[in-house]
């Protein structure tokens, strides 16, 4: 049985009402689609995470009133290169007294940078969240996106994560008793943050459990976008975007090539 661990907030299935296509149910039984959206952004975030996602809700936003917060520890432009700096191991929360980044890319350059529109402290109520991986999630800077996830889960309809930002919801307690997936190539370092509490499903391209989706690495959760559509909005609206992006989605959840990596 998964138990959540002592003073952790138990988030153990206890999903908001859902009809039975998964659409959340607003109050007097009537469905209503998600409005406000926000994303969690940090150094060295991966961005495929993020703007693959976004570009399908881009086109969804076309058709329906959206909102997008890119929410952040504050509002300077936040980078997918991870700067150096000491590293910290985040299973223990200790100093490692390494360099975050050994390798010559530690000298490159080479990233793109997102404005946030809100802070952690300032972002307003949400619908949707969305949690990328990346190399940030290992590092200790991490713990207020961790914060925030937390916090926010309760009210959530519905809550994203692509790669290892599963891990992140993870250390937040909020998969607990619930079935998700990460990326294979971080697998086992992610699924040793919450081992036996989470149902870590390795052979899985997304996994859905209640509102909790999760994704495998990357372009995995591109896939994961067009079925969360396809369920919240319908196969017709999901298969309009694939055709304007020109992209073919993964249709079944256990189809993943990347699974023995």
């Amino acid at each position: 049985m998964l138990v959540p661990l002592p003073g952790v907030k138990d988030f153990s299935p206890s999903s908001p009402p859902m009809s039975q296509d998964g659409e959340g149910v607003a109050a007097g039984g009537e469905t209503r689609k998600p409005v406000n959206f926000g994303v969690v952004v940090f150094p060295a975030f991966q961005a495929l995470d993020v703007f693959g996602p976004l570009d399908a809700l881009n086109l969804l936003s076309r058709s329906y009133n959206m909102n997008l917060y890119t929410i952040a520890d504050t509002l300077e432009p936040v980078s997918t290169k991870l700067s150096s700096g000491t590293g910290t191991n985040t299973d223990t929360g200790t100093e490692t007294g390494q360099p975050a980044i050994v390798t010559a890319a530690a000298a490159s350059d080479f990233g793109q940078r997102i404005v946030p529109t809100h802070t952690f402290q300032t972002a307003p109520p949400l619908d949707v969240l969305i949690v990328p991986g990346g190399q940030g999630t290992r590092y200790a800077g991490i713990a207020t996106a961790v914060d925030f996830v937390r916090e926010r889960f309760p009210s959530l309809r519905y809550l994203l994560t692509v790669c290892t930002g599963a891990g992140v919801a993870a250390r937040a307690g909020v998969l607990d008793g619930r079935r998700a997936t990460t990326n294979k190539m971080s697998w086992d370092q992610t699924t040793a943050l919450r081992p036996r509490r989470v149902d870590w499903v390795r052979r899985a391209r997304w996994v859905r459990d209640g509102h909790v989706w999760t994704s495998s690495g990357i372009s995995a959760g591109v896939d994961m976008t067009f079925a969360w559509i396809a369920a919240v909005y319908g196969a017709e609206v999901a298969e309009d975007i694939a055709r304007r992006m020109e992209y073919e989605p993964v249709q079944d959840p256990s189809r993943d090539p990347f699974a023995d990596l």
